[in-house]
C-alpha cells in the first residue's frame, strides 16, 4: 500500500510547485549548436546542460531560456515533458517519476494548477470518493485486477512477492528508508532524497518495516522450562 501512497502527500496539500522562476533557467548553457546573437528570437532545438544543479533540459529556448516543447530531466531521474514559457513550466504537461508512475497536469509559472496522478500499476489517484484499500475493502490494486490468491498466500503487499527490506528500514513506495540516517535509497542503490520531519513520522507510522522482533518459542527452552516460569503444572 505504501507505494500507492507515498506521492500523494505532495499531492494532497495543495498546488505543487516543482520549477520556480529561473530555478532551472538561471544557469542555462548552450551548446555548440546555439544560435548566434543576431538569431536569438528563434526557437532552435538544443541540448541545453543546467550547470550545478544536475539537471537537463532538450528543447525549444528563447533568450537562453526554455520555451515552446520541451523535455526537462531532474538529477533524480524524473522527467517533465511537455509546454514551457519563459523557464518554466507552463501549460499542459507530464512529470515521469522513475518507478512508473507519472502526474499529468496544467501548469502555471511552475505550479500544477489540476492534474491526475497515476501509480505505475495502472491505479489512478481520486481526489474525491477515493475507495483503495479502505475499511469496506482491503484488496490492493492487483487483487482487483487478478483476484484473490488462495488461502496462506495471500498478498501483504501490491507486489507480489514483496520486496525483502534491509534491516531497520522501511519500504517507502519508491525505495528503501532508514531512519537513523533520515536518507531515502532507490531500490537500486541510488540516493534519492532526505526525509524532513513530516516525511519520516508518515513513513514510520504507514510504511512496511523490515521483521526486526523475536516471535514464538524460544528454541532454546524446553516446553517445561517455559511451564515452570509461568507457575503451569501438569
Amino acid at each position: 500500500m505504501a507505494a500507492h501512497l507515498v506521492h500523494l502527500q505532495l499531492l494532497q496539500g495543495g498546488d505543487v510547485q516543482l520549477c520556480g522562476h529561473d530555478c532551472v533557467a538561471v544557469q542555462l548553457k548552450k551548446s555548440r549548436s546555439s544560435n548566434t546573437a543576431g538569431e536569438k528570437h528563434s526557437r532552435k532545438q538544443d541540448i541545453v546542460l543546467m550547470e550545478h544543479i544536475g539537471s537537463s533540459y532538450n528543447g525549444a529556448t528563447k533568450f537562453g531560456r526554455m520555451e515552446g516543447e520541451g523535455e526537462y530531466t531532474f538529477p533524480t531521474s524524473t522527467r517533465y515533458v511537455g509546454e514551457m514559457k519563459d523557464g518554466m513550466f507552463h501549460g499542459k504537461g507530464v512529470l515521469y517519476f522513475p518507478n512508473g508512475s507519472k502526474y499529468e497536469s496544467t501548469w502555471e509559472n511552475g505550479i500544477a494548477k489540476q492534474g491526475t496522478f497515476t501509480f505505475a500499476d495502472g491505479l489512478q489517484y481520486q481526489e474525491k470518493d477515493w475507495n483503495y484499500c479502505d475499511g469496506y475493502d482491503r484488496r490492493f490494486y492487483t487483487e482487483r485486477c487478478n483476484g484473490l490468491r488462495p488461502a496462506g498466500k495471500s498478498q501483504i503487499t501490491d507486489l507480489h512477492p514483496p520486496r525483502a527490506i534491509p534491516d531497520g528500514c522501511y519500504d517507502c513506495g519508491d525505495g528503501f528508508y532508514n531512519p537513523s540516517t533520515r536518507v531515502v535509497t532507490a531500490y537500486t542503490g541510488r540516493f534519492l532524497r532526505s526525509a524532513d520531519d513530516q516525511e519520516h513520522e508518515w513513513i514510520v507510522r504507514t510504511c512496511r518495516k523490515a521483521w526486526d522482533e523475536v516471535c514464538g518459542a524460544e528454541p532454546e527452552k524446553s516446553a517445561a522450562a517455559r511451564c515452570e516460569e509461568n507457575n503451569v503444572n501438569f
